[in-house]
């Protein structure tokens, strides 16, 4: 049985480290790094989340699939912008699974999704790994998403994948992408680099 599986990424930061509103910075193919990180979910999946602060305008030329959830609890960190996020989703969404991205992360291989939604699970977590190193996405089974609901502070998911070690798929993935997320502009790869 194929797990239906839904996608959140997560733009909700002030891109302190970057200098500059990260997401808007522009990458190859005159996209933004925002939508270069929406590209791959909103290829592979039918339902595609994108929180956003709730201060922000609607980013322009969004696919028509992504829905936008706002929340003023993103300023009090990543975990609150998880939990608000998840919290809407649950709601809206009879998916199976929640594949969590980051939005400054944008040289995720389709592959590399693609494998981990076939390994995905109602009550498992799944996530890959390049050279030893787990990265993202991870995807996390409806049965741990009350556990995501209920987030605090800036850690993000790792109190809930260290709470259930039984339960996380590690997959080797051949992907340094999933390692590789823009917080500086030095983060940048090649003539993309500022």
């Amino acid at each position: 049985m194929t797990c239906k599986a839904v996608a959140l990424v997560l733009a909700a930061g002030r891109s302190r480290r970057f200098g500059s509103d990260k997401r808007h910075h522009p990458l190859d193919a005159g996209r933004t790094l925002l939508q270069s990180s929406l590209a791959l979910p909103c290829a592979l999946l039918e339902e595609v989340w994108l929180a956003l602060r709730d201060d922000d305008p609607p980013p322009a030329h969004l696919p028509a699939k992504v829905h936008i959830v706002q929340s003023s609890r993103s300023r009090l960190g990543l975990g609150q912008s998880i939990a608000a996020s998840v919290e809407c989703i649950s709601r809206a969404s009879d998916a199976d699974a929640l594949v969590l991205l980051l939005g400054d992360m944008p040289f995720i291989q389709p592959g590399t999704l693609a494998t981990l939604l076939a390994h995905a699970s109602r009550e498992g977590i799944c996530r890959p790994a390049f050279q030893g190193r787990p990265g993202h996405p991870v995807v996390f089974g409806r049965a741990l998403w009350p556990e995501l609901a209920r987030l605090e502070g800036d850690q993000g998911a790792r109190a809930v994948l260290q709470a259930h070690p039984s339960q996380v798929l590690t997959l080797a993935v051949d992907d340094p992408g999933v390692l590789l997320d823009i917080d500086h502009p030095s983060d940048l790869p090649g003539p993309d680099r500022v």
